[in-house]
Formats: structure tokens, sequence, C-alpha cells
């Protein structure tokens, strides 16, 4: 398979979105490995938190665990055809899976989040903490206060709650799994806020993974470079939708499907030795 036309490449129509975006109005349409994805049985048993699973990287990631054989509780915003759509493949795939909207940036949901795959499946192995929010403006006069803290609480305000109530009720073997961002180490001026919080989640990530070594509890991030989500129509002016992939290496964005292999590896027992780890996903961009 030649990387380079694997998928579709830019330029794309670019119909804007309002946010966050409906997976149905994208064009080309996203492939999350629906009709590819071939499951081996390497999450056998494992009870998952995922945020953000409604779309994107993490239905993805969603069907990916499924078919590795996890059940699943899907952490969403408010996209119920979207979050029905994903736990439509998760049950598929013969998995059960639990379908919870609400807002990340809050304590007590997150707390709630935990609480409730403990209670659906007896425990917790895995939280891949992947819900976030972006903005594009030219000048930081642009950014309200309300945006930067709207998107702080969204994207690392929501690893540190979750992974704070995670904590303490994963058993040794637990892997705790952030979506960073190429943004993290090359950050966009256009998303300035966006860009911080992803440097913040790999940093989180690093201490996190250190501090939870004691506990036998792993902690990890990948590191996407550009990927088709509905992010990007709902976020971004028409003429980077447009174009959107096409400065990397490899001329072309990321499926989500294309993102799931780290995940699922760093969710399994085979990379019991990888911790505190940035993991980059990039189409050839390097990373500092």
């Amino acid at each position: 398979m030649d990387p380079r036309t694997a998928y579709p490449q830019p330029p794309f129509p670019a119909p804007k979105q309002p946010m966050p975006g409906e997976t149905a109005q994208m064009e080309p349409k996203p492939d999350h490995g629906e009709e590819s994805y071939k499951g081996s049985g390497r999450l056998a048993g494992k009870a998952c938190l995922i945020t953000g699973a409604d779309s994107g990287i993490g239905r993805a990631v969603a069907i990916a665990f499924a078919r590795e054989g996890a059940d699943i509780v899907i952490s969403y915003l408010d996209e119920h055809a979207d979050a029905k759509d994903t736990a439509s493949w998760i049950e598929k795939a013969g998995r059960k899976a639990v379908l919870v909207p609400g807002d990340v940036g809050s304590e007590e949901h997150c707390k709630m989040l935990v609480e409730k795959t403990v209670s659906e499946f007896g425990k917790i192995d895995v939280l891949v903490n992947n819900a976030a929010f972006q903005a594009s403006h030219q000048a930081i006069e642009e950014i309200s206060a309300e945006e930067w803290d709207h998107t702080f609480r969204t994207n690392i305000y929501a690893y540190f709650y979750l992974a704070k109530a995670s904590a303490g009720r994963m058993p040794p073997g637990g892997s705790i799994i952030a979506t960073s961002s190429v943004n993290a180490k090359t950050p966009s001026p256009h998303l300035l806020a966006y860009a911080t919080t992803k440097g913040a989640i790999a940093n989180f990530t690093a201490g996190l993974a250190q501090s939870l070594a004691e506990r036998g509890i792993r902690v990890n991030c990948v590191g996407p470079g550009p990927v088709w989500t509905p992010l990007i129509p709902s976020t971004m002016p028409e003429e980077m939708v447009r174009e959107f992939g096409k400065a990397v290496p490899l001329e072309r964005p990321a499926q989500p499907v294309e993102l799931v292999a780290p995940y699922v590896m760093l969710a399994s027992d085979e990379s019991s030795y990888i911790s505190g780890a940035y993991i980059p996903v990039t189409g050839g961009k390097p990373t500092l």
C-alpha cells in the first residue's frame, strides 16, 4: 500500500459546519475502520472509557478496541447521532457499549464517568482521554478569556479530572492514554489555545507516568498530525480545509483508522514497558 495515495488527498470540498461538526456531513467521509479494522483479541475482557468517542479518532479507537475484545463507555458532549452510530459498531463486534453524554470540563461529570465505567463493567482497565475543543484565529485579540478557559477545561482539565478519578480505581496493568498533537511540538499560531493545551497534555503525561509507576499503571500519549475529523470543517476557514494535510510529507491528512495502532498497542499488555511516551503519528512531519 502506497501511503501517499491510500486515502483521499486534497483538495477537498470545504462546506462549513457549525461546531463541533457531524460525521455524516463530511466529504469525503472519514474512515474509522468500520469495514477494514480486524481485531485479534489483544484487549479481551478489558473495560475502557473513551472520551470524544462519538466521532473522529475516538470513534476509530472505540471500534478497534471493541474488535480487540473490550467493552466501552462512550463519553461525548451532545452529538447523539454520531455516538449512537459508534455504539452500533461496538455492539456489532459483540461487545457492550454504554453512552454517556455530558461536558468533560466538569469535574463532577468526569468522576461520574469513571464510576459509571466501574458500575457497568466492574472495573476500569483503560482510560483514553481524547475529547478536544479547538478554534482557529488569526490574532490573539480574537481569543476571548471564555474561549481560552473552555479550551483548557475540555482539553487538559478533563485529563486531570479523569486521571485523578481513574488512578484509584485501576488495577496494576491499567493504562491511561491521552491524545496530544503535533501542535505540542510545533504549535500552529492559528490554534494558539489548542496548541498550548496539547503541550500541557504531553508534559502532564510524562509527569503522571512517573507518579503512577509505583502503582503499576502506565501513562502515554499519541501525537497526531492532521487527521480528517469533524473538527476540521467546523473550526477552520474554508481555504485551510480545502488544502488540509497538504503540508506534511505524505501530502494528505490521516484518516482516523490510521491512528488506532498506537492506541491499541498502548492499551494492551504488549506495551508493559512503555510508559511516559509521546508517540507521533504525523505523516512524516518531524517532531522535536
